[in-house]
């Protein structure tokens, strides 16, 4: 999982958990990664909870919390949007990756598929996907942090 928590002023970037006060609160959607990792991971510090992206995106523009924690797609594109904004932690917990699925049992396609990940891999065919789509959108600094080549092998 990659979380990115983001301070809503430039002066007082997070750039390590230890600087959670304990009066603070970190911003998180109920259910997420995010919830999970830090309940897990450090119970000490205080979560706000949202239900919604929307929900939260306004209490945090509104001042609530010192930080979002989020998949790092979504506290990127927030801060690179929007001026004032920075993402202290740009990777926190293990990487997971989105990878396709098929259905159980099909194991010709799955093993074509595992191959074929490994292969686009090797030819670095990921991070040139993502310079060219999503870059404007997330920067070239995130890039080893988004994109992880090569895949791995699906059960």
């Amino acid at each position: 999982m990659n979380l990115a928590p983001v301070k809503g002023s430039d002066d007082r970037v997070i750039t390590d958990l230890s600087q959670v006060g304990s009066d603070d609160q970190i911003i998180v959607i109920s259910g997420t990664t995010a919830e999970t990792y830090l309940t897990k991971n450090n119970p000490e510090i205080k979560l706000q909870k949202f239900d919604t992206y929307a929900a939260a995106k306004s209490a945090f523009e509104n001042g609530t919390g010192v930080a979002w924690a989020n998949d790092n797609t979504e506290v990127i594109a927030f801060a690179a949007e929007n001026e004032g904004y920075t993402v202290g932690i740009d990777s926190l917990g293990s990487a997971d990756t989105i990878a396709p699925a098929v259905t159980k049992g099909n194991e010709t396609l799955l093993n074509w598929l595992n191959e074929e990940i490994v292969k686009l891999g090797e030819e670095k065919f990921f991070h040139a996907d993502y310079e060219a789509t999503l870059v404007d959108t997330y920067g070239i600094e995130f890039e080893d942090t988004l994109v992880i080549e090569g895949g791995g092998q699906a059960k």
